[in-house]
């Protein structure tokens, strides 16, 4: 355990894990880095709790950009990790519907992508069943198919190459948890650890997920992020649907392929729910009641399904707008913000992690300009809302 460190990343996981290895390996950051992770098993991580999916079809620019950075990590793992880096990446893209209510807003969307240089494609209903022929497109008015760059992936096959890089560069992992941020004069100056250790130093970075808005409390800061909770449902069809993408039927609920199976969700009410301390039971009536009717409308074959399991874990929920603070807080500079994803975290993760470590060892932004994210837009209450949030 070091009594000191140049910077302590609090929380291990994908950001954590990704801001230690853009700094020791990328950037070359001779400083000392500690990271502490309270759960070096990754039990009840976001991470590792997710549906592990990689898209770019976001209304923010910015997301658009993170998620293009972490598609160039992803194809390249090789050249940075080694010949044996494999993170299983599908590439079997995603299908977002609209019904006719909400065709303008995937249609500005999509203007967005498209500038932004991805392969996204706006389709008519006929399109739609020339390429998905066991879709039901009645009710809906439009899709849009990222026929490339988007997909799914094993989240423990990323954590594991960001650690064990760091690691091998000098990073320090410590297991343990901060309860304490003794911070004086707009300074971060140590963390205290529910162990009863103390490291001093000279700056502190959140990536402490759910618990984000909490840790920051410690230093005196807000952060309007909590814990959220989500159900993953696995299940099993009796008719195999070829080429299936992820798929998000117009009402928000997505389905997907793993393997044999298939992994579906996204029925939580974001307006009657509140924070998920601890509660990690699966809600296996929002399957019942929202998530297979809604799935068999869309997907006829749908309606023959078998429940195998289930999960739930929680999201990092940013209340204010539902997109990531990444940056120093104003009012004590030391203290670092790579939080509030709110479910699309895990692939933006390498863009986040490496945003954070330019601004830690030169000050700026270098890759990826994202001032848009910046922690200002909390005190001044003005929300840059991500519109699609999946």
């Amino acid at each position: 355990m070091p009594s000191s460190s140049d910077i302590v990343i609090v929380g291990g996981a994908a950001m954590g894990s990704a801001t230690a290895y853009f700094l020791k390996v990328e950037l070359g950051y001779a400083g000392t880095v500690t990271v502490v992770e309270r759960d070096p098993t990754y039990t009840y991580s976001s991470t590792t709790l997710s549906a592990a999916s990689i898209r770019q079809q976001f209304s923010t620019p910015e997301n658009i950009r993170m998620s293009l950075f972490g598609l160039e990590i992803m194809r390249g793992l090789k050249e940075r990790f080694g010949t044996e880096a494999d993170i299983g990446f599908h590439e079997g893209g995603y299908l977002l519907l609209a019904s006719e209510g909400g065709k303008a807003i995937l249609e500005q969307n999509w203007q967005v992508q498209k500038a932004e240089g991805t392969a996204i494609e706006l389709l008519d209903p006929e399109a739609l069943l020339r390429e998905f022929p066991w879709l039901n497109v009645e009710g809906v008015a439009a899709g849009a198919y990222g026929r490339r760059g988007e997909g799914w992936f094993d989240a423990h096959s990323l954590l594991d190459l960001f650690r064990k890089a760091a690691r091998e560069a000098g990073a320090v992992f410590v297991k343990d948890e901060v309860v304490g941020i003794d911070h004086q004069g707009g300074k971060a100056e140590a963390v205290r650890l529910k162990s009863g250790e103390r490291i001093a130093c000279g700056a502190v970075v959140n990536a402490a997920g759910p618990q984000a808005g909490d840790l920051a409390t410690l230093a005196g800061l807000d952060l309007p992020v909590e814990p959220r909770k989500r159900s993953v449902f696995v299940v099993r069809c009796k008719t195999p649907l070829p080429r299936m993408p992820l798929l998000v039927e117009p009402g928000g609920i997505y389905i997907r392929p793993e393997g044999d199976v298939y992994i579906c969700g996204g029925a939580e009410n974001e307006q009657a729910e509140t924070r998920a301390d601890g509660d990690f039971e699966v809600d296996y009536g929002l399957f019942e009641d929202a998530v297979w009717p809604a799935l068999a409308t869309q997907v006829p074959a749908l309606e023959e399904l078998k429940l195998v399991r289930a999960w739930a874990g929680h999201y990092e929920y940013n209340t204010l707008d539902q997109n990531a603070v990444i940056g120093p807080h104003p009012a004590m500079p030391n203290f670092f913000f790579i939080n509030g994803f709110s479910g699309h975290g895990l692939q933006q993760a390498p863009a986040a992690g490496r945003a954070v470590a330019e601004l830690i060892t030169s000050g700026r932004f270098q890759t990826l300009d994202l001032t848009v994210f910046d922690y200002r837009r909390v005190i001044e209450r003005k929300p840059v809302f991500e519109l699609n949030v999946i």
